[in-house]
């Protein structure tokens, strides 16, 4: 067994820790900024610091820039722009009356994802490794309820409705973007993991911040205004964003998405304790369950697989 072959755990942990931060740090931008204007900041203020890590890579590794192809760049685009679409899918989501449903329902993404990388990428799950992105879906969807009455009852009589459909595209956005990362890292024949990794990480944050920050100087000039003037408010976010994705980029990189995203979920149990801390919040008894199966999905897909 190679390093590689368990690197990837202790690298998507990491990823899913700094992506908590970042939220943090992105929820505050958000009241200041919107909802565009802070996800701006992940891609714009991320982007120095997407640039020093490749360079720390290139200078550990000895590597230089991988040569760019026409597969790399199809499953690069895929990836950037479905991140991005994804994200506007589920802000239309959770612009509807009933928009719980609609959230619930983009968590289906690391079924998506599963089979997405399955489809395109021929990553294959065995059926341990299907069973743990079973309970991790479940987990997730029982920990955020639609209703916390009747959960299941809801989500399955609710599937045709108009969130649903958005929450549905939004989490098969989110999905095809994961399996676009990895298949561009893969693309770069010759690079190692690391290098692949960090160069897909250049060259997504600067075509996102191209596409977004473009699409917002057309239609919200004001917008970029603000998300300049922020500069320092916005730098955490930034740096914690640019951290969190070079994790995620590495681990994908070495590792199927399906795993990588499913282990990743322990991102929930950080949050809740975050929450619990903060806030003091309480977990009821559907909470609770859908916890176990989240800790059952995610020691399934590290330790077995």
């Amino acid at each position: 067994m190679t390093h590689a072959d368990w690197l990837w755990i202790p690298v998507t942990v990491w990823a899913a820790f700094a992506q908590t931060l970042r939220n943090v740090a992105q929820k505050q931008l958000t009241a200041q900024l919107g909802t565009l204007g802070a996800t701006l900041v992940r891609f714009l203020y991320g982007l120095p610091f997407a640039l020093a890590w490749l360079a720390l890579v290139m200078a550990y590794t000895g590597e230089p820039l991988p040569a760019p192809n026409p597969g790399f760049a199809a499953w690069l685009t895929l990836g950037a722009l479905g991140q991005i679409v994804a994200t506007a899918l589920l802000l239309a989501a959770m612009a509807e009356r009933n928009f719980t449903l609609g959230v619930a329902y983009s968590k289906t993404e690391i079924i998506q994802v599963a089979l997405f990388g399955f489809v395109f990428l021929g990553d294959a799950l065995t059926a341990a490794g299907g069973f743990a992105v079973a309970c991790g879906t479940l987990g997730v969807l029982l920990m955020s309820p639609a209703d916390r009455e009747r959960p299941i009852r809801t989500l399955l009589a609710g599937w045709t409705a108009r969130p649903a459909l958005l929450g549905l595209a939004s989490g098969a956005g989110f999905a095809l973007s994961a399996v676009g990362f990895r298949g561009a890292a893969l693309a770069l024949d010759g690079a190692s993991f690391m290098i692949a990794a960090a160069f897909t990480l250049v060259c997504a944050q600067t075509l996102q911040t191209a596409v977004l920050g473009g699409w917002l100087l057309a239609r919200a000039p004001q917008t970029v205004a603000r998300v300049l003037r922020a500069w320092r408010a916005s730098l955490l976010a930034g740096f914690m964003g640019a951290a969190a994705s070079a994790g995620w980029f590495t681990a994908m990189a070495i590792e199927p998405v399906a795993h990588v995203r499913t282990l990743g979920l322990v991102e929930l149990l950080f949050s809740s304790a975050i929450s619990r801390r903060l806030f003091k919040e309480r977990l009821t008894g559907t909470e609770i369950t859908g916890l176990a199966l989240l800790v059952l999905g995610v020691a399934l897909v590290a330790l077995v697989r």
